[in-house]
């Protein structure tokens, strides 16, 4: 056995140092509980990952991966799933939410040392225990020997970006930060204690792996690097998890669809709550906040989760509807008959047929929009609804026809109808997996919505008020108060859910 730097157990309070609260709290968790661990590569950005910045990197013992995983659930921590180009054996995602900040923390937890290319990330390296053996306590994280992280860092940037596959698809330059690590690595010491490591990589020896570490510094020859980067990957083959000919398949396939699908379908692929999706309906009165709250969450959570935005309320208009309407406008247009608008005090007088089809029409949408956000949340996906339309419960987002045949003096069978049918569709909506109730005192939501009439908004933000919202299991949250105050209520009560 080579003689790796002494293993010294840090005596300091870890709660006591600097980072995410989230982060110190898992830390010091996974020193109490002595989870086998390192933070095992990147250690030259510690600071950026200690504030939640970064993802944490940690390799983790296979014989510790139960009690890892109970740590992380016990401080709220939810497993996710890859997209599938990014799902890797032996690795697996979990993200917490750190109260006081805010911010989502990534833990990308790596049981087995898989590395190379973005695109495929072809090679497992069986080092895990000795890399995880030679690790020891910086202020918040355990990190690998600082020989140990140069030699799998100088194979990684090889396989990464000094094959002649890399550099044809223009991933043949280290970024600024890769370089700078590079850097950092760069003493003639490191050199030498590097050397004694190199008995773990059969067939790795001296000349092979300086010729590696040369063909990463700027200057050298476009030739000399594709050289050295296959004469590295020959030298693996025992540790690819393809063939060399499937290996460039799939990275060519992928360079080329995903940015098909990002700039021609505006699709970039994100991660999946692995306990499955979500459909999130934020309710409330005129004033009480409902579409900023609705920004706010679908921000927080798309860079990192599917998350789709529906606007119950005022759903897209379907083909069906476009059609219609455009009809009824032409209509109105020739003077057949006068337009009657949607407002919430025009809705207790009486009105033509015009108004009931159109009611018809906003039903339908609605239902159409409900499936759509029940079909992406039953597939994994995160649907953050503003506003939700509540059969028989709330008359501002619900049936209007029958409302409107009570005021007409003699009501025909067309009427009945169209209010049999808005009905339908209103009566085949249930209860989202989450539902949010913004509740703000009426004369505070007429002080804040200026754009619209005073009645329309104290009548709207009555019925919410003195509604039974326990009926339908909702959560309640004051609107009334400071704005950060109830965004982070509400991303804790969604978080909690996911």
């Amino acid at each position: 056995m080579i003689a790796f730097h002494a293993i010294t157990e840090n005596q300091n309070n870890i709660s006591q140092l600097t980072g995410l609260d989230l982060i110190v709290r898992l830390c010091n968790a996974l020193t109490v509980e002595e989870i086998n661990y390192c933070h095992w590569k990147s250690n030259a950005a510690l600071n950026r990952s200690a504030a939640g910045d970064n993802d944490l990197d940690l390799l983790v013992s296979r014989l510790h991966t139960q009690r890892f995983a109970e740590i992380l659930y016990s401080l709220g921590f939810k497993e996710a799933l890859s997209p599938e180009d990014d799902e890797l054996p032996g690795v697996r995602d979990y993200y917490g939410y750190d109260v006081q900040t805010g911010k989502l923390v990534h833990v990308h937890a790596h049981f087995q040392l898989i590395l190379g290319n973005d695109l495929s990330k072809n090679y497992r390296l069986p080092l895990e225990k000795v890399y995880l053996e030679s690790s020891l306590q910086k202020g918040l994280f355990r990190i690998p020997a600082p020989e140990f992280e140069f030699v799998i860092f100088v194979i990684r940037m090889v396989l990464k970006h000094s094959t002649w596959d890399s550099i044809l698809m223009r991933h043949g330059k280290l970024s600024p930060s890769e370089q700078r690590e590079l850097e950092d690595f760069s003493k003639p010491e490191m050199m030498v204690k590097a050397q004694d490591l190199l008995q773990y990589m059969p067939g790795l020896n001296s000349t092979l792996f300086n010729e590696c570490f040369q063909a990463l510094q700027p200057g050298c020859s476009f030739w000399r690097r594709i050289w050295v980067g296959e004469k590295l990957q020959k030298l693996l083959q025992s540790s690819a998890r393809y063939s060399h000919p499937r290996d460039l398949l799939v990275k060519f396939t992928r360079r080329i669809s995903q940015p098909v699908q990002k700039h021609v379908f505006g699709y970039k692929p994100r991660h999946q709550m692995a306990s499955g999706g979500l459909f999130i309906a934020i309710v409330g009165g005129d004033g009480a906040g409902k579409t900023t709250i609705v920004d706010e969450l679908c921000f927080w959570l798309s860079g990192k989760f599917e998350v789709t935005k529906v606007h119950m309320g005022k759903p897209d208009w379907s083909w069906a509807t476009i059609l219609i309407r455009g009809t009824l406008k032409v209509g109105t247009l020739l003077g057949l008959y006068s337009f009657e608008g949607d407002v919430f005090e025009e809705i207790h007088q009486p009105h033509g047929l015009p108004w009931f089809i159109r009611a018809v029409c906003t039903a339908r949408d609605r239902y159409l929009t409900y499936l759509l956000a029940r079909r992406l949340s039953s597939n994994g996906g995160l649907v953050v609804c503003d506003r939700f339309s509540f059969p028989g419960f709330m008359e501002m987002d619900g049936a209007q026809c029958e409302q409107g045949i009570a005021f007409l003096k003699k009501a025909g069978w067309l009427h009945h109808l169209l209010a049999k049918w808005e009905r339908a569709y209103y009566e085949q909506i249930t209860l989202p997996d989450l539902l949010i109730v913004l509740k703000v005192e009426p004369e505070i939501a007429v002080q804040r919505k200026k754009d619209e009439t005073e009645v329309a908004v104290r009548a709207r933000s009555t019925e919410v008020w003195q509604l039974d919202w326990r009926a339908k299991s909702a959560f309640i949250i004051d609107a009334g108060l400071e704005r950060a105050e109830v965004v982070s209520q509400v991303k804790a009560l969604v978080w909690a859910h996911l």
